[in-house]
Parts: C-alpha cells; structure tokens; sequence
C-alpha cells in the first residue's frame, strides 16, 4: 500500500497586510512542509524544510532572516521525523531556504531538479533567494538525474513522468521560482509547493504587494499557473500547498 505523509520541518511567520493588499493586519504562521510518498521500495521526499539552528548563511542569509524570521526547534528537522537513509529520491521544488535547508541529510539519494532549477543554482541572482551555504559540499557531486522532459498531461498540466509508471508525475508549475517543479502522486494529490502561499490565497496574486513581487521570478507566469491548478481542482484534483498546515498522522492520499 502507497502513503503520503506530511512533516512541519520549522516555519516561518509574515505580517498579511505586508504581503497582499486589501487585507487586515494579522500575523501568519507558515510551516515548511515536506512530504513524503512511499510505495514499494520507492521512498520520494518532495522538499526537505528548513536548515537546523544556527545558519552559517552569510549576509544573505541575514537579510532573509530578517524578512522571514525561521523557527527551527527540537526535534523539527527532517532527518528528526524520518530515517534519512530510508529515502531513495528528493525532489526539490525550487531552491528557496525553506526547501533546502535538509538536503545535507540526503547524501545517498537521488536528486530531481528540473532544468530552470539547474540553471539557478549555477547562476543565482540575489532575488533569487538562493542561500547556497546552506548545501553541502558533496551537493556538486550529488547523482542529480536528468532534467524532466514535460509534455501534456492530465488536467490540463505539463508533466514528466518521474518512473514511467504514472504514479509520481512531475508538474511543470512556473511563476514562483524558476523551473518550480509540484508533483502529481497516483493521479489523486497534486503537490503544489509555492504556487501559493496557501490554498485560500491560489487566485489572489493580483493582490500581491511590490516587494513581494520583486523577490518572485514571473508574476505572470505564477498567474496562468493559478489558473491552471484552479481548473484542475474544479475537476476534482486535490491541492496540497508546502505552506499550509496538514495533518501529521494519517495518509494523505
């Protein structure tokens, strides 16, 4: 039997007023979620959280702090929740500090990227958010598997298929990040990492404040993403977001 299993690897809180316009001022607290699909002898981590305390970042690595306060406590890393060597893939949906932070616990899996990720990593921007202190050193010669090639897939998503079986597609979901990448397990949850912060705020882009917009890689991208995840729900596809809260105890497919 296949399972899906979400884990709160730290979080992050934000003043809403400061992030969309038209909203009462009121403090949000945002976990940084990972998930985990299990079948077989296949263990696929999607995302790995935060990095535990303290960061060696350097002064990128303050700034975000600043602006994205993390909270890391015992017992909140990844490789706390589960056995590290137990996982055979991680996928990274994009490379912003609360995905990245646990990759250092993986150095026998094998990683996804998809190629606008690859290309980030080689030449990060600074609003590119990508704090590259925070991977390993043995990161550069990590087995890293071929870019997915996306084409037409179910509900309307551009996908790869990850194991050539349909059971864990990639989807191609651009706007957020560079290359970011969800993931669509046994045609029933679509893992939408940062497409939104949240799925009560998936359609609300619009609404989203300058500073904000300048640290997200396409807004008009991230616009047609949303569109496209709104149809696929209206069709009965469920939206899991790496920011909302799930639960922890049970299956989530």
């Amino acid at each position: 039997m296949s399972e899906l299993l979400f884990f709160a690897c730290g979080e992050t809180s934000h003043e809403m007023s400061r992030l969309l316009r038209g909203v009462r001022r009121e403090r949000r607290v945002f976990p940084a979620g990972a998930f985990l699909y299990r079948s077989g002898t296949r263990s696929v981590l999607f995302d790995t959280g935060y990095a535990p305390e303290p960061w060696r970042a350097g002064p990128g690595g303050w700034a975000y702090r600043r602006m994205l306060p993390p909270r890391v406590g015992p017992g909140d890393t990844i490789a706390e929740q589960l056995d590290p060597a137990s996982v055979t893939h991680v996928v990274l949906s994009h490379l912003h500090p609360d995905h990245i932070g646990g990759v250092r616990f993986f150095p026998n899996a094998a990683f996804v990227l998809s190629d606008g990720v690859r290309r980030t990593l080689e030449r990060p921007r600074l609003r590119d958010g990508v704090l590259r202190r925070l991977l390993p050193t043995w990161f550069e010669t990590a087995t890293v598997l071929p870019s997915p090639v996306f084409g037409a897939g179910p509900h309307g998503l551009r996908t790869a298929d990850l194991f050539g079986d349909g059971s864990y597609l990639l989807v191609d979901l651009p706007g957020h990040a560079h290359g970011h990448l969800g993931a669509l397990i046994e045609d029933s949850v679509l893992l939408a990492g940062d497409a939104a912060w949240g799925r009560d705020l998936l359609g609300e882009e619009r609404r989203i404040r300058a500073l904000p917009r300048l640290v997200g890689h396409d807004m008009d991208e991230q616009r047609r993403t949303a569109r496209g995840l709104l149809a696929a729900e209206r069709e009965g596809l469920r939206l899991l977001f790496s920011h909302d809260r799930q639960p922890t105890d049970r299956n989530l497919l």
